[in-house]
């Protein structure tokens, strides 16, 4: 099977395994963060071939969505790998991938680096911020029954990775949480430069959103 067909495979396999997904975090956020990833890695010193089974596999199943587990992602990533045989070390590099991409909180400690993370993540990012990133937010706090927003409720900076997964917090306070340190945190400049833009629509929306909110 060549590297192409390996693609093509996975791509129907994702397809299928997210058919059901919540809409943030379905088939077309894959697709999205696939093709921003194509992009990027054109800069970048990465293998296109990991990148794009990392960028296709990195969400096929979200630690949200299966009780906070981590494991169940990157083990079915590798059997699914392994029954179309992708080499081991392919496989061993996009579950690294899979294991470190996450934002959770902010704190995590990774243990792992290499240029295909550094694409993806940025990729990934990228996707949870400007008009994109915004409707995302207010699908998942939706999926969730999380209010909108509460003045009395504030957000809480540098959360462990417990407390990020355990919050019930509303999505407004996701911006301040998380959405809003990605800019600074993109690893590439490709992703850096896509980042600007995205940010400063989330801020005017901002101002919009506590315009309306008191009634002005």
């Amino acid at each position: 099977m060549t590297q192409q067909e390996q693609i093509e495979r996975t791509i129907e396999f994702v397809k299928a395994e997210l058919s059901n997904a919540e809409g943030g975090h379905d088939w077309w956020h894959i697709h999205r963060v696939w093709k921003n990833a194509c992009t990027i890695a054109k800069t970048e010193p990465a293998d296109i071939f990991i990148v794009e089974l990392g960028s296709l596999l990195h969400d096929i199943a979200d630690h949200k969505f299966n009780g906070g587990n981590d494991n169940i992602g990157i083990e079915k990533a590798g059997n699914f790998l392994m029954s179309i045989d992708v080499t081991h070390d392919v496989i061993r590099h996009v579950q690294e991938v899979i294991a470190n991409i996450s934002f959770k909180g902010g704190n995590s400690k990774t243990t792992f680096f290499s240029p295909e993370l550094a694409v993806i993540q940025d990729a990934d990012r990228l996707d949870a911020i400007g008009a994109i990133g915004i409707a995302r937010a207010f699908n998942y706090g939706g999926f969730k029954g999380r209010q909108m927003y509460h003045p009395g409720i504030k957000p809480v900076m540098n959360m462990s990775v417990e407390e990020y997964k355990n919050s019930t917090a509303p999505t407004i306070n996701h911006f301040y949480e998380k959405l809003l340190l990605l800019k600074d945190r993109m690893n590439t400049e490709s992703g850096r430069k896509l980042a600007e833009a995205r940010h400063n629509f989330m801020l005017q929306y901002l101002d919009h959103f506590f315009v309306e909110w008191e009634g002005k």
